[in-house]
């Protein structure tokens, strides 16, 4: 072990091999996919050109397990896992039932309310066996302590988990855009549970979230190069929604697992609630889904309907590039997910000169079209060969 109670080198090791097993199982995936003809066939929304295998959850969910195996074997990991702590567990089987729900509906298309009640399936599932809201550190004033009883605890998770789930499932609508953030999603939180293992010294509620962030960027990572613009296969439902629910499971998990009375009045860690963290770094597609139900509501549609106003379709029609609108969308959520860290991590004028930074960036990253071509009736940018029109 490394650190004061930190153990880095294992959880680094744990996401070493969650992704060479999901590299290695989406080729596996892919090639049994392609030979039954497993394909995902164009529809009006989509940005793809060509059919392309999906179901690639289920190389990711495999990641998952074997990783997650070798971690309830390493000596310096089992603080987090049964008996001293039911999280890990948990999540297991919370992401066991929302992969069945995913591989389902990726090869049969589940209806809405279906689907919708699949999805709070595996997140009572989750939070049942242990995932759940307990305390909320409000850090207001003089500061409040908010303690939910079993019950709340456990409505309020599955809400929060079906939010998550279908908030990357809404932005998973271009090549490596999804697993792209839920590693920087995930990377920013596995900081943020790293300074609390440090800080608590290794307490055993620190590990579960540390572990589950390991995996999660393990499995975006190892799937990620198959994906990437132009996608060989894509995740589906399957994979968009276990992206979902591990990131809501680090969330809830970290949430409550600061002991306030390690930090003086002053100190801005005791400040920062998790949950303020957690939710900045899932900023973007949590955004992206509340304005498609405002979007759709207001044209009489079902806020379930799919349509091509995500805002990975708003930067195309501006002009970008497919791969440059993954690009910009990558900057805009680590501004965000770090720059919120980051004010947990380093002193505070240091945070805000990065934070700031980081979204002037982004931000500028973003008009980079808009001086080099004019925007066609289309929306596409003249000068932009690869841009395509969508929807």
């Amino acid at each position: 072990m490394s650190g004061a109670g930190v153990p880095l080198r294992e959880l680094g090791l744990v996401l070493l091999v969650a992704a060479a097993i999901t590299y290695l199982a989406t080729g596996v995936v892919r090639s049994a996919l392609v030979r039954t003809g497993r394909v995902a066939e164009i529809r009006q929304r989509d940005v793809h050109t060509q059919p392309t295998p999906s179901v690639g959850g289920l190389a990711m969910f495999t990641g998952f397990a074997g990783a997650y195996l070798l971690a309830q074997q390493l000596p310096a990991l089992t603080r987090g896992f049964a008996p001293l702590t039911p999280e890990m567990t948990a999540v297991f089987f919370g992401g066991l039932a929302i992969l069945a729900v995913g591989i389902v509906d990726d090869l049969y298309e589940l209806g809405a309310l279906t689907k919708l009640f699949g999805q709070f399936a595996a997140a009572a599932v989750m939070s049942v066996l242990g995932i759940a809201f307990t305390v909320f550190y409000v850090p207001f004033g003089e500061g409040t302590t908010l303690i939910l009883d079993q019950i709340q605890g456990m409505v309020l998770s599955a809400i929060f988990t079906v939010l998550l789930i279908n908030a990357v499932n809404f932005v998973d609508g271009i090549d490596g855009l999804a697993a792209g953030l839920g590693m920087i999603a995930g990377t920013a939180i596995l900081i943020y549970s790293l300074s609390v293992l440090h800080d608590q010294g290794g307490a055993v509620s620190a590990y579960p979230p540390a572990i589950i962030c390991a995996l999660l960027v393990g499995i975006c990572a190892g799937f990620l190069p198959h994906n990437f613009e132009p996608a060989r296969i894509f995740m589906g439902d399957s994979g968009a929604m276990l992206i979902g629910l591990l990131l809501s499971a680090a969330s809830i998990s970290a949430s409550g697992k600061i002991n306030m009375s390690l930090y003086g009045a002053a100190d801005l860690v005791a400040l920062v609630s998790p949950i303020i963290v957690v939710l900045a770094a899932i900023a973007l597609p949590v955004l992206d889904l509340v304005w498609a139900v405002v979007r759709r509501t207001a044209r009489g549609q079902s806020p379930f309907q799919a349509d091509a106003g995500h805002i990975h379709h708003r930067l195309l029609r501006l002009g970008h590039t497919h791969r440059r609108t993954v690009l910009v969308l990558y900057m805009w959520v680590s501004a965000v997910a770090f720059g919120a860290v980051s004010f947990s991590v380093i002193p505070f004028r240091f945070a805000v000169g990065f934070t700031l930074v980081a979204l002037v960036t982004a931000f500028l990253l973003t008009l980079v079209p808009l001086a080099k071509g004019k925007i066609g009736p289309t929306g596409a940018s003249s000068s932009s060969k690869s841009s395509r029109p969508v929807g």
